[in-house]
């Protein structure tokens, strides 16, 4: 992976605005670096612009890819495209993985580049934008934005950090680590990715099911539709449990294995 970024290709006066500009640059390098965590593919395919929600595809197993890129360091939120896109694409099982890249705007390169798994973006995490009237749009437009302090940090993968380039391999180990969520419905892996931001945000290894409880309002907030909150967070509790994250040590007390 080469963390330069190729910014002439940016130089083009016809760009409407630096944005764009910006856009051209880092999808060049992300076509040129990035790569597919679902196989062994080194590469990613560029996909047609103006597909929507998805920039870049897999040429092996069509797994997709969204890049997102900022001058600035990830913050608690990524702006996206249209909302109901992504809410759909989310009930489909079709939503793609996000790459978040950080880039210098002074020596154009890599910073920090993150990887979020599809599958670990559920609704909750998708916040909507106001309407917008858009010049020469009949009806408005509604955007949204990644929630990044909603998805738990198991699925923020570190793929560059602070300029340093983590190994392919690791990236895909911790991919796979959570290849489990995936295999549940769209619904279920909001909960269990919201639970287990919750268990992270005890900040502790060692926590009970009062505590998790007392987080119950936060998590009706979130799963408006669900009136029994406390069973749900058992039944996380113990996939989170089944699948290696946590374990029992008595009624009521859990640990977390990493």
């Amino acid at each position: 992976m080469q963390l330069r970024l190729p910014s002439h290709l940016g130089a083009d006066a016809s760009y409407k605005n630096i944005r764009a500009g910006v856009r051209v640059i880092t999808e060049a390098w992300g076509e040129e670096n990035l790569f597919c965590v679902g196989c062994a593919s080194r590469t990613l395919r560029r996909c047609p612009s103006n597909t929507a929600g998805v920039d870049f595809i897999c040429p092996a197993c069509s797994n997709s890819y969204q890049l997102k890129s900022s001058a600035h360091p990830p913050a608690r939120r990524i702006p996206d495209a249209a909302y109901w896109v992504m809410h759909r694409l989310i009930r489909t099982g079709n939503a793609p993985s996000l790459f978040a890249l950080h880039y210098s705007p002074y020596n154009w390169t890599v910073r920090n580049l993150l990887l979020i798994p599809s599958f670990a973006i559920s609704r909750s995490a998708i916040l909507r934008r106001k309407p917008t009237w858009p010049k020469g749009r009949k009806r408005p437009w509604v955007g949204c934005d990644y929630a990044l302090d909603r998805i738990p940090t198991d699925a923020r993968i570190p793929v560059v950090a602070e300029g340093r380039i983590l190994s392919v391999s690791r990236v895909r180990d911790q991919f796979e680590r959570l290849q489990w969520v995936r295999r549940q419905r769209w619904y279920n892996r909001g909960w269990t990715m919201d639970v287990l931001r919750v268990v992270r945000a005890l900040g502790k290894r060692e926590f009970t099911l009062s505590e998790m409880y007392s987080r119950a309002e936060r998590l009706r907030q979130l799963h408006p539709e669900n009136r029994h909150v406390e069973p749900k967070i058992r039944q996380q509790l113990q996939r989170l449990r089944d699948f290696g994250f946590l374990e029992f040590l008595s009624p009521g007390h859990y640990r977390l294995k990493s």
